[in-house]
């Protein structure tokens, strides 16, 4: 991955975070913060996943790559919100 794939996925992991969380039903008790770094964890791990799988680099949009990516920031928002939930 070249450096400007990384930027573009911290970019899109900002949004990615976001839309994320906005996935998960019910309020969660995660800050912007989190939500933001748990997009960019998100977006570069499906961006290499997306590599992987040969889904990553298609003519127009790669909205297989973006589904991962969504998917993998709403398990991640999921996943703190329950984390934080069991510490109190």
């Amino acid at each position: 991955m070249e450096i400007s794939g990384i930027i573009s996925a911290i970019v899109i992991g900002i949004v990615i975070g976001v839309l994320g969380r906005l996935i998960v039903p019910g309020r969660q008790r995660v800050g912007l913060l989190l939500t933001i770094g748990v997009g960019i964890v998100a977006a570069l791990i499906g961006s290499a996943i997306a590599t992987y799988f040969g889904v990553a680099d298609t003519k127009g949009v790669d909205w297989v790559e973006w589904l991962i990516q969504l998917v993998l920031a709403a398990l991640g928002v999921s996943a703190l919100d329950r984390s934080k939930r069991r510490r109190r």
